[in-house]
């Protein structure tokens, strides 16, 4: 039928194409790709030909209306580069539009390097947040990363190899010395998964940047324990609890995660809070 179909494709090995991708693609009328370039080896492998139109990060509103448009009487493939559309991309906007015109929505569920990551990774997977790329500047990852160091779950960020180093350290600062995984080549041939503190894996990549896509798992804080952070992270998680809580919980809260004084993370809290 008509509409738009969420097509999830291989994050590295090529045989790990569904049958009903497969078969979607093959018989898609237009396929909204986030490079054609890289598309076009998966459909060479599938001895596919469909065209194809390039949707990603900077595609506009006008690019999102004709591709809705198209969907009242053509089957429209979203794929992304690697792994299940809408993960770390822009893809929402799509399908949220598609959605307000009524047109059909369905999902080819498949591989997604977050989800293979953290079955790789040994670390806790009842609970697990999902947190993408961090930010490039040290202040404002600091920021980011102080949001989740009261979560009580597995986190998983995607990086790149030269930044990992940096932000591994970060996470360490941050969230303190927790057990943590790299993931990287997921699904290809030399697939790799080192485990370890969040400090040694800093020591370990910061001095031998690795190539390919990478995956950290961060394991949830350790009941009980106070987390090591200096003044600019507390003061950051400080900033994140007062948007949600008062004054005295939000200090409560901090001085317990971090082992500080709780008078001297009040007494900061208030001034904080003036500043906001």
């Amino acid at each position: 039928m008509p509409g738009l179909y969420i097509v999830a494709t291989p994050i590295g090995n090529l045989g790990d194409i569904s049958a009903r991708a497969a078969a979607v693609l093959a018989r898609a009328d237009l396929i909204a790709a986030e490079d054609t370039r890289v598309t076009a080896k998966l459909l060479s492998h599938l001895g596919l030909r469909v065209p194809m139109t390039p949707y990603h990060d900077h595609s506009d509103e006008r690019t999102r209306a004709d591709l809705v448009a198209q969907m009242a009487d053509k089957v429209v493939a979203l794929v992304s580069d690697a792994g299940t559309p809408l993960i770390s991309d822009p893809g929402y906007k799509l399908v949220r539009d598609a959605r307000a015109a009524g047109r059909l929505v369905t999902t080819l569920p498949g591989p997604c390097a977050a989800i293979a990551a953290i079955t790789l990774s040994g670390l806790p997977s009842d609970r697990f947040l999902f947190a993408g790329f961090l930010p490039s500047k040290a202040k404002a990852r600091a920021d980011t990363i102080a949001e989740f160091a009261s979560l009580r779950a597995s986190l998983i960020f995607y990086e790149s190899g030269p930044r990992l180093g940096a932000s591994l350290a970060a996470l360490a600062e941050g969230l303190g010395n927790r057990e943590a995984a790299v993931a990287r080549e997921i699904t290809k041939l030399y697939e790799e998964c080192v485990t370890g503190s969040l400090a040694d894996l800093a020591a370990r990549y910061t001095a031998a940047p690795p190539k390919g896509e990478i995956v950290i798992v961060v394991a949830p804080p350790t009941e009980g324990a106070a987390e090591v952070a200096d003044d600019a992270v507390v003061d950051a998680a400080l900033r994140a609890a007062l948007a949600a809580q008062p004054v005295s919980r939000a200090a409560k809260e901090v001085a317990k995660r971090f082992g500080r004084n709780r008078h001297a993370v009040y007494t900061r809290a208030l001034a904080l809070k003036e500043g906001l």
